[in-house]
């Protein structure tokens, strides 16, 4: 059995270990592939059975071209970047790694918004670039300083994540609104669900925890920033697609939204034109909330479990069944 990462690096820059993956078979791991070269993936690839990737695309012509392939392993929990159905249609599952990230997206989210209401960070930095010591005063702040008790946290998507960012939210003393597609008495116990409307009307904080779908992408858009209240935050560290970056960057600069704090963008890496880059108030992060070790550990157990599971005829985690 030939088993070949695409892109290992993201999942395991050194900390981590294959071992365990490479006892399944021959095990041959590229720290980066292409995310436009289909026939470097291909190469790569060759007569290989079990193929994983992080976000290298497994397209149509490649599991064309890849005819001893026989099975397609996420290091994520996303498969966008796989033609799923066609790999169905081939009798290829594709297998993903659910719920690993639950914990460290959560705190990134609740790490964002303190970011906001502190400025810890520069603040930090400028006491050791002398200014404290050489104030006249005997303390200052640079930025508006803000308490999160009493005011109310609007979760899109109420999910684990989203839960868990709710209760965080509730220990800080925030009043925790919901909005999701399906409703669950885990849910109730954090939040309250309401409808968009109500959630856009009395937040003072919206955090986005949704998946990306044709319904909600593009959500935070300029009709629905309207209806919100002027000077509320937003956290997004789901999905780039489900912002209107312009309509976002042109509310940061107008002062209607405060402040943004974001773990994701519409493309990624980011480009230099987003507008989101130059716009006031918008702390920007490369994708990481998802990241700490212990995530990762999580993300290669499971792949390795859906690989036993495959070689033992009994499939889990499959996407495309």
């Amino acid at each position: 059995m030939k088993i070949v990462v695409l892109d290992g690096y993201t999942e395991n820059p050194g900390d981590l270990s294959w071992d365990e993956l490479g006892k399944l078979g021959e095990l041959t791991v590229y720290d980066r592939s292409s995310l436009t070269d289909e026939q470097e993936a291909i190469d790569r690839i060759g007569d290989a059975q079990m193929v994983y990737t992080n976000k290298t695309p497994i397209s149509r012509k490649v599991i064309d071209a890849c005819p001893e392939m026989r099975y397609i392993g996420m290091l994520a929990t996303g498969y966008n970047i796989v033609d799923v159905e066609y790999a169905k249609s081939k009798g290829i599952p594709v297998c993903n790694v659910p719920g690993y990230g639950t914990a460290s997206v959560s705190q990134y989210a609740i790490a964002l918004l303190l970011e906001i209401c502190h400025h810890i960070g520069h603040h930090a930095q400028t006491v050791k670039e002398g200014k404290w010591q050489n104030s006249i005063d005997w303390c200052y702040w640079d930025y508006p300083l803000i308490e999160l008790d009493g005011k109310t946290m609007g979760v899109i998507g109420f999910g684990r994540i989203g839960q868990s960012t709710g209760r965080i939210a509730k220990v800080l003393g925030m009043r925790v609104l919901a909005h999701d597609v399906a409703q669950s008495d885990a849910g109730r116990a954090v939040g309250e669900y309401v409808d968009l409307d109500t959630l856009f009307a009395q937040s003072d904080v919206i955090a986005l925890h949704c998946n990306l779908t044709a319904e909600n992408t593009g959500i935070i858009n300029r009709a629905n920033i309207a209806r919100m209240k002027t000077g509320v935050i937003l956290i997004n560290n789901a999905r780039g697609q489900l912002v209107v970056e312009q309509d976002l960057a042109d509310a940061l600069n107008s002062g209607k939204v405060a402040a943004a704090g974001l773990d994701v963008v519409s493309t990624e890496p980011i480009r230099a034109d987003n507008p989101l880059l130059s716009a006031a108030n918008c702390i920007i992060t490369p994708h990481i909330s998802w990241a700490p070790k212990e995530s990762r550990q999580r993300i290669m157990d499971c792949a390795v479990e859906n690989a036993k599971a495959y070689l033992a005829g009994a499939l889990q985690n499959v996407v495309n069944p």
